[in-house]
């Protein structure tokens, strides 16, 4: 016999959609289209707006030639990505150092027992002075107060200071995150791993740490976003990264596009990152949804 045109199709296994599902189905696609629609139409009204705005100020032409300067934007962009080498330099070398420090750290405050409570407390003291200290006056202070000491075997090499600096400071905020991904594994799974023989070391080592790393993974990766942007204040100690770059050429002529350039060299490789974080964030949360994440 022949099916029926107005009769849904069945799946392979046999199951047919009632038409109440079907028509369900459709709304939520019109619904969805018409949602997408709006939302386009609303960007290019706020956009075009803004654009009107901005352009018929009074100061614009001034602000245009001040700061979208062509040809400025040609003659700087070379040269900024030039000195971004040695920021993305000082985001893997310092992102790394920044991790095993910041792991480090956390370990320290959470192990147990009297015996360790110096350690812990120590811990504790360079997180909060760091996490307190402002990154600009860290920086300073390491960057002109260690050379200061005149201290035989210690470098002033400017891009070395500079990178201790980020690692100092952003090792306290790390060691937090790690923390907070050791304490949110539950008792048992300790308990259940001494239970089965093995020490207070090994129970950290192979089964709290592997947990606690794979739930902290989304706000790391934001850390290391936040660093590969202020690496750009190495620049306060006379190194030439990307922003040096950018205020060599910004100070012959006092044309402050290559600041513009500089800036948008850093988005550019800010958003990659942004993305790629939330696309680990939105895969853990589904995976956790679904039981397969501890």
């Amino acid at each position: 016999m022949l099916k029926s045109r107005t009769a849904p199709e069945a799946d392979g296994d046999g199951y047919v959609p009632s038409a109440r599902r079907i028509e369900r189905e459709r709304f939520r696609r019109a619904r969805s289209r018409r949602a997408t629609a709006v939302a386009a139409l609303s960007t290019l009204v706020t956009g075009a707006v803004l654009f009107l705005v901005i352009t018929r100020s009074p100061g614009w032409p001034r602000t245009r030639e001040t700061f979208f300067s062509p040809e400025y934007a040609r003659m700087a962009l070379p040269k900024v990505l030039d000195g971004l080498l040695l920021n993305l330099r000082l985001l893997v070398v310092c992102g790394a150092a920044v991790l095993v420090l910041g792991l480090l750290l956390a370990v320290a405050r959470t192990l147990r027992g009297p015996v360790f409570f110096p350690l812990r407390a120590l811990a504790a003291a360079y997180t909060d002075f760091f996490r307190g200290l402002p990154l600009i006056i860290c920086l300073l202070m390491v960057v002109f107060g260690v050379p200061a000491l005149r201290l035989q075997g210690v470098t002033t090499d400017p891009v070395l200071l500079g990178g201790t600096a980020l690692v100092l400071t952003y090792s306290a905020y790390v060691a937090e995150v790690f923390r907070a991904g050791i304490e949110s594994v539950h008792p048992s799974q300790r308990a259940a791993a001494r239970s089965l023989g093995l020490s207070g070391g090994q129970a950290l080592r192979f089964v709290v740490l592997p947990q606690a790393v794979r739930r902290v993974v989304p706000p790391l990766l934001n850390d290391l976003v936040s660093l590969q942007k202020d690496t750009g204040l190495v620049s306060i100690a006379g190194a030439v990264d990307a922003v040096y770059a950018a205020q060599i050429i910004a100070g012959k002529d006092f044309n402050f596009t290559p600041y513009v350039v500089a800036g948008l060299v850093f988005v550019a490789l800010t958003i990659p990152m942004t993305r790629c974080t939330d696309w680990i964030t939105a895969r853990m949360d589904r995976r956790r949804a679904q039981g397969g994440l501890v």
